[in-house]
């Protein structure tokens, strides 16, 4: 399997043709250094993706609180965990850092409040 990208892990965007055969990445060409056969395989033969999303707040000074997960999961999981945290709702106050869904899916991965909500009226 042959696929061409363009390399996110740094800002030179490198366009990267690859090969894979086997579960194995047997040719890497345009990547401008050692990052992008390491982001070419990964897309090749596990592909993984990180999500950041929002969350319903009761009794907050905002409705909503943006979340992240702590760690990129895989691909075909994200749709299945960002209904997850639809179905969340959280309290107010919630803490910046605050694990407002602990093991997203058995996946070991947490997703975590990126912004303190205060309850209303505290300010």
């Amino acid at each position: 399997m042959t696929k061409t990208m363009i390399c996110l892990l740094c800002p030179n965007g490198c366009h990267l043709t690859a090969e894979a055969d086997g579960g194995t990445l047997r040719r890497c060409a345009g990547n401008g250094c050692p990052r992008g056969e390491d982001y070419a395989r990964t897309e090749l033969l596990h592909p993984v993706r990180n999500l950041a999303t929002t969350v319903a707040v009761a009794g907050g000074a905002l409705p909503l609180c943006p979340v992240r997960l702590t760690a990129p999961i895989p691909r075909e999981r994200l749709l299945e965990a960002a209904a997850a945290l639809h179905r969340c709702r959280l309290r107010a106050p919630v803490a910046a850092g605050q694990v407002v869904l602990a093991d997203v899916l058995g996946l070991g991965v947490d997703a975590v409040a990126t912004r303190a909500v205060p309850a209303q009226g505290d300010g």
